[in-house]
């Protein structure tokens, strides 16, 4: 099995984070985004639109999109399962991949890439942290009543937040997520997980 990706990449992260919590390790063929290496007809043959990741099986699979390939890696891995039983709890992880995907992880890469490039332009960083206000009440009110997003358990959803939060703390936006107590209680059981410190490489 191999992953062709770019440790720095929030997608990359999501799927290395899996691949921990399963205790498997993967031939890992680096991307060197600075270079575009995305960009090139071999990896475009891998992954249509560009970007990483994009997981290979030996037997010539090929399958690409993070949260397509941490469903199919929690699948088919042995180890404990990042997928609830319960029909309801299940139901409550999708939610919120969700609303990762839809209302937190744009918001929050607006801010990284001004911090993280430089450019620090501040009514961009503004949009984003305008941007964040919903999606994390919402996510206070619904950690308000349990550890995790879908239940009792750490889950694919924690999975697809981690990387974005990781790098909204990492650029020092820690005073825009304090006031949400509920997400900062949560964000601390899940920041010291031992597969989310390895796929941050902390």
């Amino acid at each position: 099995m191999k992953l062709h990706g770019n440790p720095m990449s929030t997608c990359t992260r999501k799927v290395l984070n899996v691949l921990a919590e399963k205790g498997h390790e993967v031939e890992f063929i680096n991307i060197d985004l600075m270079k575009h290496e995305q960009k090139t007809p071999a990896h475009i043959a891998r992954q249509p639109f560009g970007v990483v990741p994009a997981l290979e099986l030996d037997d010539g699979f090929v399958m690409y999109e993070s949260r397509a390939i941490s469903r199919f890696l929690d699948r088919t891995l042995p180890g404990p399962s990042l997928t609830p039983a319960d029909p309801k709890a299940y139901a409550l992880m999708e939610q919120f991949i969700g609303v990762e995907q839809s209302y937190f992880s744009g918001p929050a890469m607006k801010i990284v890439m001004e911090r993280f490039r430089g450019t620090n332009n501040e009514e961009n960083i503004a949009k984003g942290r305008e941007g964040l206000k919903r999606p994390l009440e919402v996510l206070d009110a619904a950690l308000a009543t349990r550890p995790y997003l879908a239940g009792n358990d750490f889950t694919l959803a924690e999975v697809c937040f981690a990387p974005y939060m990781e790098y909204l703390f990492a650029m020092g936006e820690k005073d825009t997520v304090a006031p949400y107590k509920n997400v900062m209680a949560w964000w601390d059981r899940v920041s010291n997980r031992p597969s989310v410190k390895k796929s941050a490489g902390r």
